[in-house]
């Protein structure tokens, strides 16, 4: 018997099998493709944007190397080894395909933000992260089996059991991360709710006989909208039929053709078509991420447009937020409880983004209504506040749990705090344990964070810049679970370390 099976090998299902597997859990991950390269993962149509967030947690585990390589980025614009002060993004994404200007984001009133080498996002493809992870999962143990469809799910008080043909895979705890289209969703049971499409989505290689007639970029039209990014022969469509025509058929070249040129307006041909997917905006999600001993993760919990390219980054923070509270609850070390925290903090956090690709929907559709809106919209973008506030949203800068406490940097994402000698956060996260960071002259919190040394690890000294804080303990997947002043309280950093990491070692 494992301790957790994973249906699913995309991002979000191996970024969890490498977070179980650093903590000592035994991981299988089932996958029903037959194997991990497929042509929708690899260039062109497999781009993906990674997040701040998202660099910034490949970064917190060792990979961010990897990751830049394997994505063709020779040269990381992250951080000035002689400065902690945050650069400017290098991109800005949009809002309804109102494109921002990066160089209008406010850094200095985002919040508790320092130079980092993850500082950056990261345009990739689904091919290069699946190879990071699978390398990096393998060398912490974990096992993937390819062409394994589950058919059935079992669980009792003591385990659970997916059965997939003949064959029965045992596991004391089994999460789906197998997809919008979850199996495992369906199996077991929960409920999936939320708003019908508005389009059908479109996202094709093509060839194009007269590709003048096409603008590059976002084109926000009376008819829909397309996309055509610096990518030869990358298009994107959005037809406003209500989701009608989404996996219903094949889609044909005659069919797409007629899609392109009715929402761009002209008499565009296509001569060719190699590869096309297509998708809606429809956006719903669980009511709960647990049922028993079985967990969602990622798009299997939450469904929406991919406008934003947000459905991957979620996910991503999804596995962050579960892999060490499931792995603890594995090794039963976990206080009461904090297995049901991944719901209560990661649901409102999916709420939000559902809520957001739907805002943009409406933006978007092809009505005098919404193209009253768009003008609206960009001219709140085009000021620094509104630019800075969405940049907020898509960066994931602006999330915060609500952990109980007033501290106002408490339930964030920790800033990449370095230490005097040069040693980072980010640098002391890679085992995958908590750490606790002790500015103050004496160590005061050094005898009470060594009670829990096989969960966090402890680093004392000054900060190059200590943002005001005089300690911090910052939980594994990089949230702030207690901040203290110049003189930290002892008493309730040990209160913050049992609520978060359960009783002291012996």
């Amino acid at each position: 018997m494992h301790d957790v099976v994973i249906v699913g090998a995309g991002p979000v299902g191996l970024f969890l099998a490498c977070e179980l597997g650093l903590a000592g859990c035994s991981v299988l991950v089932l996958e029903r493709e037959p194997g991990p390269h497929s042509p929708f993962k690899a260039e062109p149509l497999g781009m993906r944007g990674l997040s701040a967030a998202s660099v910034e947690a490949f970064y917190r585990r060792g990979m961010l190397h990897q990751v830049l390589t394997a994505s063709g980025v020779h040269h990381n614009p992250g951080a000035d080894p002689d400065t902690d002060e945050p650069s400017a993004p290098r991109h800005g994404g949009h809002f309804a395909g109102i494109v921002l200007d990066p160089a209008k984001v406010d850094v200095a009133v985002l919040p508790y933000r320092l130079s980092s080498p993850a500082m950056q996002d990261v345009l990739t493809y689904l091919e290069s992260i699946e190879a990071v992870l699978s390398e990096q999962a393998s060398k912490l143990g974990v096992e993937i089996r390819y062409g394994v469809t589950v058919s059935a799910i079992v669980q009792n008080d003591e385990g659970v059991v997916a059965g997939a043909g003949a064959d029965e895979y045992a596991a004391r705890w089994l999460v789906g991360c197998d997809g919008g289209r979850s199996t495992v969703r369906g199996l077991a049971g929960f409920e999936f709710v939320g708003t019908e499409p508005q389009f059908t989505g479109y996202s094709m290689h093509a060839t194009v006989a007269d590709p003048e007639k096409l603008h590059p970029g976002f084109n926000l039209t009376p008819t829909g909208m397309y996309l055509q990014p610096p990518n030869d022969g990358q298009i994107g469509m959005m037809d406003f039929d209500g989701g009608a025509f989404d996996r219903s058929q094949p889609p044909t070249l005659d069919h797409l053709q007629a899609v392109l040129r009715r929402v761009s307006g002209t008499d565009v041909t296509l001569s060719e078509v190699h590869l096309v997917s297509t998708f809606t905006d429809r956006a719903m999600q669980t009511t709960t991420y647990r049922r028993g001993r079985v967990l969602l993760a990622g798009d299997a919990a939450h469904i929406h447009s991919p406008l934003g390219g947000q459905g991957l980054n979620t996910g991503i923070g999804d596995a962050m937020n579960l892999g060490w509270k499931l792995a603890a609850t594995v090794h039963g070390y976990a206080p009461d409880g904090l297995l049901d925290t991944y719901t209560r903090e990661r649901h409102p956090i999916a709420d939000k983004v559902l809520d957001w690709s739907r805002a943009q929907v409406a933006a978007m559709r092809p009505d005098p209504h919404a193209q009253a809106i768009q003008g609206v919209i960009r001219d709140l973008i085009g000021t620094r506040d509104g630019t800075t506030y969405v940049f907020e949203r898509l960066s994931g800068s602006s999330i915060r749990y609500d952990l109980g406490s007033e501290h106002p940097v408490v339930g964030r994402n920790a800033p990449d705090l370095r230490l005097e000698n040069g040693t980072r956060l980010g640098d002391l996260m890679r085992d995958g344990r908590g750490v606790a960071l002790d500015f103050s002259t004496d160590r005061c919190l050094r005898g009470s964070a060594m009670v829990w040394e096989s969960r966090m690890r402890y680093a004392s000294g000054p900060a190059r810049n200590d943002l005001g804080l005089g300690a911090v303990l910052v939980r594994p997947d990089g949230v702030v679970a207690w901040a203290g002043d110049r003189t930290p309280d002892r008493e309730a950093f040990e209160q913050a370390a049992g609520h978060w990491f359960g009783r002291p070692e012996i």
